[in-house]
């Protein structure tokens, strides 16, 4: 028969427990000072401690051993038959006895007799010419001379004074130790507040952009590590708020640039909707045709500027890997897409070998960009002019130019914008974005891009990349 299992109820049992609390910066860093200053006065003070106690003892040998030598030196007396020094008679402030080979000691009228142990005796009995110990039942120091045959001179002195003097010591110690250690906790604290306030400013100005979105920057005062840190912050905040502002004026102007293809392709669906209900006037097929014609190109169009604003948002990701990347098989690779669709324009080539690090198919996006702009200016069977070669600087370029009309004075700073289209460009296909593309990724590649005019007279447009040679 199986006994009963003891069930736990892990969920009682968790709410139980009690969430540890977290020590704040402030009472770690109180603590931390605290610790360092104790530990330093621990150290401290056992060290002067110790080297007073061996001190003050061996100031006590030395004067026992002074005292005993002064004493065999001194005239003796005599007692009855006994002759001792005179010195026994004058030593009030210590023990002093004359010890005889058979462990006798002799002592004045009114003396105290000292500790006397097998030491002594062996001073005594010539086994030893001295020794020194300390008595712990008496709590004294004893020194033992040899004195003559059979004879020991035996001096004591008491360490009450002595170690009433340490404790003294002790107890000073520990007061300014206690001190030390309240008066650094209290620094610590304070330099714990004035130093964590600019962090607790950046913390809540932190949790104020968390709750309300405001990218506002922090004001920054001083020129020490928290000031560099506060404007490293309001740099971030800077970046984060151009950003956005990219953002919302991307999907502003993609909406602007979606709505006329949208409104004229519903335009056109609502009108094939109503010539195909019952009753409604028939179209001709060659409106019909007109209108399926302006579909596909509103469709494609929106295929279009769709791929572009993918290819932007691609090129935002700052994940993507970075390789080597030899410049001219891309150009090479984007010319031959290039003249797949525009077999009606020649392109005169003249490339010289230059190698970066950087994205394959962003950089061939680019260069296919250019190439599609200047094909679209282009007249049939003109050409389309293709260098790229080092500047001798570290840097290299990929000239584009085409026979077209070229760019006028007041659009060439605009070109490279999102969704800017020219006067002569509102007429052509496109999405306003292809150019801007272009910026982006020479930009991601530590480089730029220039618009001019080309010796032709049509658009020139220029990449400028950093790199070596092949």
């Amino acid at each position: 028969m199986t006994e009963p299992v003891a069930v736990i109820d892990v969920t009682e049992h968790q709410k139980d427990e009690k969430p540890r609390r977290r020590i704040s910066l402030r009472a770690r860093v109180t603590l931390l000072a605290a610790a360092c200053v104790a530990g330093v006065m621990v150290l401290v003070s056992l060290g002067a401690y110790i080297t007073v106690l061996k001190n003050l003892y061996q100031q006590v040998d030395d004067t026992l051993q002074v005292r005993a030598i002064a004493a065999a030196q001194t005239p003796q007396v005599r007692q009855g038959l006994q002759r001792y020094p005179g010195a026994i008679l004058s030593s009030t402030d210590i023990q002093i006895a004359l010890l005889d080979a058979g462990g006798e000691p002799l002592v004045p009228p009114g003396g105290r007799t000292p500790p006397i142990s097998q030491l002594e005796l062996d001073v005594a009995q010539g086994t030893a010419s001295s020794s020194i110990r300390t008595d712990a039942k008496s709590d004294m120091r004893v020194v033992a001379l040899h004195y003559g045959p059979g004879q020991a001179l035996v001096l004591a002195q008491s360490l009450k004074p002595t170690k009433q003097t340490l404790n003294q010591l002790a107890v000073v110690l520990v007061l300014i130790g206690g001190g030390g250690i309240i008066v650094a906790a209290l620094a610590g604290t304070a330099v714990a507040r004035t130093g964590l306030r600019p962090i607790e400013r950046l913390t809540g100005a932190t949790e104020y952009v968390t709750r309300t979105g405001d990218l506002r920057p922090i004001p920054v005062s001083g020129d020490d590590e928290l000031a560099r840190l506060t404007t490293s912050f309001n740099t971030m905040l800077g970046t984060v708020a151009e950003s956005q502002e990219r953002q919302r004026q991307l999907v502003a102007d993609a909406g602007h640039e979606l709505r006329t293809p949208l409104t004229s392709l519903r335009t056109n669906l609502e009108l094939l909707l109503a010539a195909s209900r019952a009753g409604a006037p028939n179209l001709s097929e060659q409106d019909r045709a007109e209108i399926e014609t302006d579909i596909k190109a509103q469709l494609d169009e929106l295929t279009q500027l769709i791929g572009d604003l993918v290819e932007l948002a691609r090129q935002d990701d700052p994940h993507s890997q970075f390789e080597r990347v030899e410049l001219i098989d891309v150009v090479e690779r984007a010319l031959d897409r290039a003249r797949r669709r525009a077999s009606e324009i020649e392109f005169e080539v003249s490339l010289q070998p230059w190698v970066l690090t950087g994205d394959h198919s962003a950089l061939e996006r680019a260069v296919l960009n250019l190439l599609d702009n200047a094909v679209k200016f282009s007249p049939p069977g003109s050409t389309v002019g293709v260098r790229m070669y080092p500047l001798g600087d570290g840097t290299a370029v990929i000239e584009v130019a085409d026979s077209g009309p070229g760019i006028a004075d007041v659009d060439l700073p605009k070109v490279f914008d999102r969704f800017y289209r020219s006067s002569e460009a509102r007429t052509l296909p496109g999405s306003g974005l292809g150019l801007s593309i272009v910026k982006q990724a020479a930009q991601r590649h530590g480089g730029d891009v220039y618009a001019g005019r080309s010796p032709q007279g049509g658009a020139l447009l220029t990449i400028r990349l950093p790199g070596a040679p092949a």
